[in-house]
């Protein structure tokens, strides 16, 4: 999986919830937690999140993770973009199949 898909799964994540701790954060998309902690480093200096931490219990350090308006932009974009590739693939396979079926 490439680097944007996984920017693009991590944002939606953050704007659909903002609260998690790390682990189950990376437990929701299947990351590693040093693959986690590289998207949200990526994520946080281009400026796309803002991150904040706050005691959840004695054991356990939450963050709360913000898309920032640029960060929305790009969400929306990477959907986008993620859309016209499934269209692009799915018009090919559509093809090969016509191709097939008529012969």
């Amino acid at each position: 999986m490439n680097h944007n898909q996984d920017y693009l799964n991590l944002l939606i994540k953050i704007q659909r919830r903002s609260k998690y701790t790390q682990r189950e954060l990376a437990d929701e998309l299947g990351f590693s937690l040093g693959k986690l902690n590289y998207c949200l480093k990526a994520l946080k200096n281009k400026g796309l999140i803002k991150i904040n931490n706050f005691k959840k219990s004695n054991k356990k350090i939450s963050f709360i993770y913000i898309l920032t308006p640029k960060g929305l932009t790009k969400k929306i974009q990477l959907t986008l973009n993620f859309m016209k590739n499934n269209m692009r693939e799915y018009d090919q396979l559509s093809k090969e199949l016509d191709s097939h079926v008529e012969r």
